[in-house]
């Protein structure tokens, strides 16, 4: 890696954090510089604004979500384990992640405000919920799940309820109301299992 590519890569891994947490309109170029000990043309000569460092900021973070939701799916022998194993990680990562879900996060301030952002999220959902699907279909083509199970309305569901769980646990600063949804995922799994 160029030393240009490695200085704009260190630049998005300390302002991931940052902007995940106080949001892109909390953020400043200010606060960009003082974690990167960076001065402002430093921040200005790899990127062309703020909200680039924004985008590149939102893909660094689902990049590292989705690499970890990889890990946590790897060995696992049947779907049905994938499905739960992937559960358990949201329970898990509703209270550990520093600054709580990206998608929830940008999501949230882009809506009305970056149309470039807002797109690049609600490809992130697609992709979210597309996984939860496959992982649902699949489960019905090997015989695990029965196969009146409607596996996008499911991953819809399971997506709205983890994202209301991950916003719950934000908010209470406890994981109580997120355990429930998951247990309550984990009964309807149970409920379709063959």
């Amino acid at each position: 890696m160029a030393t240009a590519e490695k200085t704009r890569q260190f630049i998005i891994e300390k302002a991931a954090s940052i902007i995940n947490q106080k949001g892109m309109a909390g953020t400043s170029i200010s606060d960009i510089m003082a974690a990167t000990k960076l001065a402002k043309g430093g921040i200005y000569g790899n990127f062309e604004n703020k909200d680039e460092i924004c985008r590149e900021v939102f893909t660094y973070l689902m990049k590292n979500l989705n690499e970890g939701i990889t890990r946590v799916l790897q060995g696992k022998t049947s779907y049905k384990e994938k499905l739960l194993a992937l559960l358990d990680h949201y329970k898990e990562l509703a209270v550990n992640d520093v600054g709580g879900c990206p998608m929830q996060n940008f999501g949230a301030e882009s809506d009305d405000t970056d149309p470039a952002i807002q797109s690049m999220v609600a490809d992130a959902v697609r992709f979210t919920q597309n996984r939860l699907s496959q992982l649902i279909k699949d489960g019905i083509q090997a015989g695990e799940f029965k196969d009146t199970v409607n596996a996008k309305e499911l991953s819809i569901k399971i997506f709205a309820l983890v994202e209301g769980g991950i916003l719950t646990s934000r908010i209470f600063g406890n994981n109580q109301q997120m355990k429930l949804i998951i247990s309550m995922l984990k009964s309807e799994i149970a409920a379709f299992s063959v």
